[in-house]
């Protein structure tokens, strides 16, 4: 019996494996009660459109069921007003059993809504990068982490919608590939959030004259190089200083985040650099990539986003969750 336990305990400690689970997710317009000067007309608090503390109190409880069903290590978020908005958001997740220690947001620019970080795991460093001094640019988040001596980088990201061309995205990818540059391509880093661009935006958006003012050329398959690597993970060939689109790693159909006019779109992404698809150190989990796509999460064929009132000024409902469906991947720890 004692060789049978001690030969079970070898079997675990050499065929184990740490997984962390990161996961990203646009709240969709997630508002405090506090007046700026800087929020969009419907979520000026206490005002015609109803966003009042009832409001408030539902948007954060839905929100919370979302990220308490992801149940993720770490979480990115984007489209949070303020530290005061994500610590309402961390709290209602502590009161629901989900205990996120750690926290940043990008505030050092006043921008309308900005993107953070919920984590179980202590960051090691963070720093904000700055896109452009013009408030049409939102702040790209950095966090640093370490396990078991494996760092990685996380950059959280929130480019410029659709609503505008795509120079306006490029100039938040170069602005990212700075900063890349300065860290070195060989280091295990990961890019996440709203891209507002899709895995293949230079085939999609070549005849979008509105989009394409750069001559065909994208701030995520140019700038960022992921053009080249297509395939799923487990067949990926290495292509040096280029980024992976973990879109790639499941079935087509199953990728997207966002529906527009009933077209489903991956405005949300997570790419990985050259290291993370090594079998050593820290890499990704192959075929882990998935949505979290609940039933309640969706309304018919559309999303169930939060519920606003058609007509003029438009009216919170107090019903819906978020217009994009949470993006997660895992990683794995080696022994």
């Amino acid at each position: 019996m004692k060789i049978v336990f001690i030969l079970f305990v070898f079997i675990t400690l050499v065929f184990g494996e740490k997984t962390v689970t990161i996961a990203s997710y646009n709240v969709e317009n997630l508002f405090d009660l506090h007046r700026s000067g800087y929020e969009y007309y419907e979520y000026i608090p206490n005002g015609v459109s109803n966003w009042n503390a009832k409001n408030y109190k539902i948007k954060l409880k839905n929100l919370s069921r979302v990220i308490i069903d992801i149940d993720a290590d770490i979480i990115a978020l984007q489209e949070i007003e303020s530290l005061r908005a994500l610590k309402d958001l961390r709290k209602t997740l502590k009161q629901n059993g989900l205990y996120y220690k750690y926290y940043k947001i990008a505030d050092r620019k006043n921008t309308t809504i900005k993107v953070a970080i919920l984590s179980k795991i202590p960051f090691t460093a963070t720093r904000e990068i700055s896109v452009q001094s013009s408030l049409k640019y939102r702040n790209i988040l950095e966090t640093k982490f370490s396990i078991d001596n494996n760092d990685f980088y996380i950059f959280t990201n929130h480019w410029k919608s659709k609503g505008g061309p795509e120079s306006m995205r490029i100039v938040s990818a170069k602005a990212l590939l700075k900063r890349i540059k300065q860290i070195g391509y060989d280091k295990n880093i990961i890019l996440l959030g709203d891209f507002n661009s899709d895995y293949e935006e230079y085939i999609k958006f070549k005849r979008k004259r509105r989009h394409n003012d750069t001559n065909g050329k994208t701030g995520i398959n140019h700038v960022l190089k992921t053009i080249k690597q297509t395939t799923r993970s487990s067949d990926v060939k290495y292509e040096k200083n280029n980024f992976y689109n973990l879109w790639y790693d499941i079935d087509k159909k199953n990728r997207y985040t966002y529906i527009y006019r009933g077209k489903k779109e991956t405005l949300d992404n997570i790419i990985i650099s050259q290291s993370l698809l090594n079998k050593s150190g820290m890499y990704y989990k192959e075929n882990s990539l998935n949505t979290l796509n609940k039933d309640y999460l969706f309304r018919g064929n559309k999303i169930n986003r939060w519920y606003t009132s058609g007509r003029k000024p438009r009216k919170h409902k107090g019903k819906g969750y978020s217009d994009h469906l949470p993006l997660i991947a895992t990683f794995v720890i080696a022994n």
